[in-house]
């Protein structure tokens, strides 16, 4: 893939978030390959912004786990690895019925009524990066339980770091989608009714065939 794929995403954003949304998309979407450079004054010209607003995208997809940046090619799209993937899930199936529990009971109205409209936007959305990064806010909603946390900070990294994985799984096992958007509901019903062991035990079982998809995945050759 090169730089030439990238299609434009909300021009009528700031040039920073224009920028960003068009990077990550291509991203998560495959256009974007991993360990493909990314130039600065490249994208600079194919995206019709300054050099500025560039580099501000690649230094937040570096701390999103998107991008990292080598000391003799510069900022490159993150190879994909399986070894790291599992870890990542690893973390996240200890870590997150801790957040569920911290959150069950303090969860608003007006929270889990933004998740359900986001996962309602997944159930119709078409496109593979947005279904992703949809999916990514959709699951951050039950990550916010004040600033300064350091669990919240740890889990919203890691997932951060999962999601060009979750769309490489989706290429792999197309029926996630639906069964991920089935379990997108349940999990709001089980946060309204504030039952936590219900709730951890989808959220795991949500982790756990994502990362079997992930894992047919670089059976079939996407992640090394």
């Amino acid at each position: 893939m090169t730089l030439s794929n990238l299609r434009p995403v909300g021009r009528s954003r700031t040039a920073h978030e224009y920028v960003l949304g068009t990077l990550r998309s291509a991203i998560l979407g495959g256009t974007l390959a991993g360990g493909t450079r990314l130039v600065q004054s490249e994208l600079a010209s194919q995206l019709g912004v300054s050099t500025t607003p560039v580099r501000e995208a690649l230094r937040d997809m570096a701390t999103e786990g998107l991008v990292v940046f080598d000391p003799h090619r510069g900022a490159i799209v993150r190879p994909l690895d399986i070894a790291e993937v599992r870890e990542i899930y690893e973390l996240r199936i200890t870590l997150e019925p801790l957040m569920v529990r911290r959150v069950v009971n303090h969860i608003t109205d007006e929270q889990l009524d933004r998740a359900d409209g986001l996962a309602a936007r997944m159930r119709t959305e078409t496109n593979l990066s947005t279904w992703v990064e949809l999916n990514r806010d959709f699951h951050a909603v039950f990550g916010e339980i004040g600033e300064g946390s350091r669990l919240a900070g740890m889990l919203a990294s890691l997932r951060d770091s999962a999601s060009a994985y979750v769309s490489l799984s989706l290429d792999a096992r197309p029926e996630q989608v639906p069964q991920a958007n089935h379990e997108h509901d349940e999990l709001v019903k089980l946060y309204r009714e504030r039952d936590a062991d219900g709730a951890i035990e989808l959220t795991l079982q949500h982790l756990r065939s994502t990362l079997v998809a992930i894992e047919v995945a670089s059976e079939r050759g996407g992640i090394r």
